[in-house]
C-alpha cells in the first residue's frame, strides 16, 4: 500500500495492499477500497462508501459525502462503487437517504468528468460517460452505455435508460427510453442514436426496426398507448431491441420526453 505521508487515513478503513493515497487526501473510517484503486491528491471519501477494484478518483473529488436533502438527519446510508471507474476533478457522489433505499450505487466502466455530480440515491449503471458538469439530482436511474453531454441536468426521480444520449445542455425532466437521442431546454427527442447502434455492431435490419419504432411512438401522431400496442404486436415480437424500446417506455413513472 502506498499512503502519502500527508494523507489523512482513519486506522479503521479497509484499504486493499495495493491502493495508492495521494498527498492531503482524507479516508474516513467505514470507507471500503479495493485492489488497484488510486485515490490521487486533495481527494474526500467519506461515510458508508465502498469502492471496488481498478478505480481512479483524481483531486478534489468528494465521494460518499452526506447528501444534500434537508431531511437528512445523518443516518448510515451508503455509497457503493463498482470496478474501473473514472472520477474526474471536482466530481460530487453522495451517499443516500433512508427515504429511498438508503444507497446510491455506481456500477463498472463509468467515466465522471470534471465537476460532475451525481445525487443522493442515484443508481448509475455501466460504461457510461457524464461529460463535464453533468448533474444527477436524487434518485435518478441511469442504464447502461449512455452519453450525458456536458452540463446536461437531470430531474429527480427521472429514468434514463441504456444507449440513449442527451446533448449538451439538456434539461430533462422526464424519461428517456431506450436509443433515443435528446436535446435542449426542456429536452425533447430528436431520433434515435444510429451512430452508437452501428458501433456496436447491430444489424442493418435491427437499425431499421427501431427507426420504425421510433417513428411510430414519435412522429406518427398517435396516441401513445395505441402506438405501443401497435409495435408489441408487430416489431416487438421480432426483435428484442425494440421489445426493449417499449419496455422502457412503459416502465416510465415520469412520463417519457417526446
Amino acid at each position: 500500500m502506498t499512503i502519502h505521508a500527508s494523507a489523512i487515513v482513519d486506522p479503521n478503513a479497509e484499504i486493499d495492499p495495493s491502493v495508492e493515497i495521494g498527498p492531503f487526501s482524507v479516508i474516513g473510517a467505514n470507507v471500503k477500497i479495493g485492489a488497484g484503486t488510486i485515490v490521487k491528491s486533495h481527494a474526500v471519501i467519506n461515510g458508508h462508501t465502498t469502492i471496488g477494484e481498478g478505480n481512479e478518483i483524481y483531486q478534489f473529488a468528494s465521494v460518499g459525502e452526506a447528501n444534500q436533502d434537508k431531511k437528512y438527519q445523518g443516518e448510515p446510508t451508503l455509497l457503493v462503487i463498482g470496478d474501473n471507474n473514472i472520477i474526474r476533478e471536482n466530481a460530487t457522489i453522495h451517499r443516500g437517504t433512508i427515504q429511498d433505499n438508503g444507497i446510491t450505487q455506481i456500477g463498472n466502466g463509468n467515466l465522471f468528468m470534471a465537476s460532475t455530480h451525481v445525487g443522493h440515491d442515484c443508481i448509475v449503471g455501466d460504461n457510461n460517460i457524464l461529460a463535464n458538469y453533468v448533474a444527477l439530482a436524487g434518485h435518478v436511474v441511469i442504464g447502461d452505455s449512455i452519453i450525458l453531454g456536458g452540463y446536461t441536468g437531470i430531474h429527480q426521480f427521472c429514468q434514463v435508460a441504456s444507449y440513449s444520449m442527451c446533448g449538451m445542455g439538456s434539461m430533462v425532466t422526464k424519461d428517456i427510453p431506450n436509443y433515443v437521442m435528446v436535446s435542449g431546454n426542456p429536452a425533447k427527442a430528436h431520433g434515435m442514436n444510429f451512430e452508437g447502434m452501428r458501433r456496436r455492431g447491430m444489424s442493418k435490419d435491427v437499425i431499421k426496426a427501431l427507426r420504425t419504432a421510433y417513428k411510430c411512438i414519435y412522429l406518427k401522431g398517435s396516441k401513445l398507448e395505441d402506438a405501443v400496442k401497435e409495435l408489441e404486436q408487430g416489431l416487438a415480437l421480432e426483435y428484442a431491441e425494440v421489445a426493449m424500446f417499449l419496455a422502457s417506455i412503459k416502465r416510465s413513472k415520469r412520463g417519457i420526453i417526446r
